[in-house]
């Protein structure tokens, strides 16, 4: 934390006579632990779990069911999504998510995070919601299983061999 204060005072010089910049001395400055990222992860999925969970408990509310379970759900997956910043870090997490193998489904996720958040402010329709957080589930879960070697190709066979 002090070499943080240092860098972001300005009186650190980063050990390199101040040629770097400042991003990168505060990246450097800000790099955490290996426990402290398992520990971030962890946290930070759980949490992502709790709200989902607690979202879909919550959907039955008469009046401000919909909303707060459109709210808790997508702060949920937003949770989920957000945890492996900690493992890999946030660029490495946008470079993958943008990657061939998973680009579709991240859009897809974000469309239907956004279009659930709207059916449930703005168009008030609970099947709307209900729709957007299933495909927001399908596309997370596609998303998630691309981190696994071969096991969507085996999941697209096993889906022909039963059609």
């Amino acid at each position: 934390m002090d070499k943080l204060k240092q860098v972001l005072s300005g009186q650190d010089d980063g050990g390199d006579g101040g040629s770097s910049g400042i991003l990168e001395r505060a990246n450097r400055a800000t790099t955490l632990a290996c426990g402290t990222r398992v520990k971030g992860f962890a946290i930070c999925f759980i949490l992502g779990a709790v709200c989902s969970i607690l979202g879909a408990c919550l959907l039955w509310i008469p009046g401000v069911g919909l909303i707060v379970f459109a709210v808790l759900y997508s702060a949920g997956n937003v949770c989920a999504l957000g945890s492996t910043m900690f493992l890999i870090g946030p660029w490495k997490q946008l470079k993958s998510m943008c990657a061939k193998e998973r680009f579709f489904a991240t859009i897809i996720m974000l469309v239907c995070l956004a279009l659930t958040l709207c059916s449930a402010f703005w168009w008030k329709n609970k099947g709307l919601a209900l729709l957007f957080c299933l495909l927001q589930f399908i596309a997370f879960t596609w998303y998630s299983l691309s981190y696994i070697p071969f096991i969507r190709d085996a999941i697209i066979k096993l889906f022909k061999l039963s059609m």
